[in-house]
C-alpha cells in the first residue's frame, strides 16, 4: 500500500465519542493485516474477516462503523454480501476494494449505495478519506434512529384517543372538526391534544406535524395544508 503522511493520517482521527468499528472483509490475510494496522494506527477499532459468512455472523454493533470489503471472495462474493445487508444496515456504509475492478462492477456496486470503489493497491489518504466519509454518515445514521426510537416511545405513550386526535390534527383537521369526526366536543378534543402535545414534546403546532411526518402518520404534503387552516 502507498504511504500516508502523518498529518494526514492525524486529521482522519474520529471525534464521536463511541470509537468507530472499521470491519475489513478479505481473503487476502496480508491485505487484512495490512488495513488493520492503519485502522488501528489512525485510532479506530478494526476488525477483520476471511469470508462474508464470517463477517455475517459477527451480531450487529451499536457504535458508528464502515465496512472495508474486497469485491472478489470465496463463495459470496463482495457484491453479493452487499446485496445481503445494505438494505437493512444504512448505518454502515460500504467501501469496496478490488484488484481487478471493471465499470459495470462499479456502477453496480455504487447504485446500491457504496460510499467508495477503491482498485488495489489501495492509496492510504484515498482509503482513509473514504472511512472518514462512510464514518460520518454512520454517526448520522445511528442518531437518526435514535431519535425515532425516542419518538416512537413517546408515540406509544399516547392513549388511543390521543392517537386518533393526533393523527386527525396533524392531517388539517381543526378541534371542531375532529370534534364531529370523533363524536366528541371541542372542548374534550382539545384537552386530549394538549396532553398529546406534552406527551410528544411538541411546543407548536408546527412541531407535531413535523413528528407526524416522522412517524408516518401524514404525507409531506398535508401539514401545509394543516398549518394554514389552525
Amino acid at each position: 500500500m502507498k504511504s500516508a503522511s502523518r498529518a494526514s493520517l492525524e486529521s482522519s482521527l474520529p471525534k464521536s465519542e463511541a470509537t468507530p468499528i472499521v470491519f475489513v472483509v478479505d481473503d487476502d490475510i496480508s491485505v487484512r493485516e495490512s488495513l488493520e494496522l492503519l485502522i488501528r494506527f489512525v485510532g479506530w477499532q478494526a476488525e477483520t474477516f476471511a469470508s462474508a459468512e464470517e463477517f455475517l455472523a459477527r451480531p450487529r454493533p451499536l457504535a458508528p462503523s464502515c465496512l472495508v470489503l474486497d469485491v472478489s471472495l470465496p463463495d459470496l462474493n463482495g457484491l453479493e454480501l452487499q446485496k445481503l445487508i445494505a438494505p437493512d444496515r444504512i448505518d454502515m456504509p460500504i467501501i469496496f476494494i478490488t484488484g481487478h475492478g471493471d465499470v459495470p462492477m462499479t456502477v453496480q456496486a455504487m447504485k446500491a449505495g457504496a460510499v467508495e470503489f477503491l482498485t488495489k493497491p489501495i492509496d492510504d489518504d484515498a482509503l482513509l478519506g473514504a472511512i472518514r466519509h462512510a464514518i460520518e454518515r454512520s454517526s448520522a445514521a445511528l442518531g437518526d434512529e435514535r431519535e425515532i426510537e425516542a419518538l416512537r416511545d413517546c408515540y406509544a405513550s399516547l392513549t388511543p384517543r390521543e392517537r386518533e386526535v393526533m393523527k386527525l390534527v396533524v392531517s388539517g383537521m381543526l378541534n371542531k372538526q375532529v370534534g364531529l369526526k370523533l363524536g366528541i366536543s371541542e372542548i374534550t378534543v382539545k384537552a386530549h391534544r394538549g396532553k398529546m402535545m406534552l406527551k410528544m414534546k411538541a411546543d407548536s403546532l408546527a412541531d407535531l406535524v413535523k413528528l407526524g411526518m416522522r412517524l408516518g402518520l401524514t404525507t409531506a404534503r398535508n401539514p401545509w395544508h394543516a398549518l394554514q387552516k389552525q
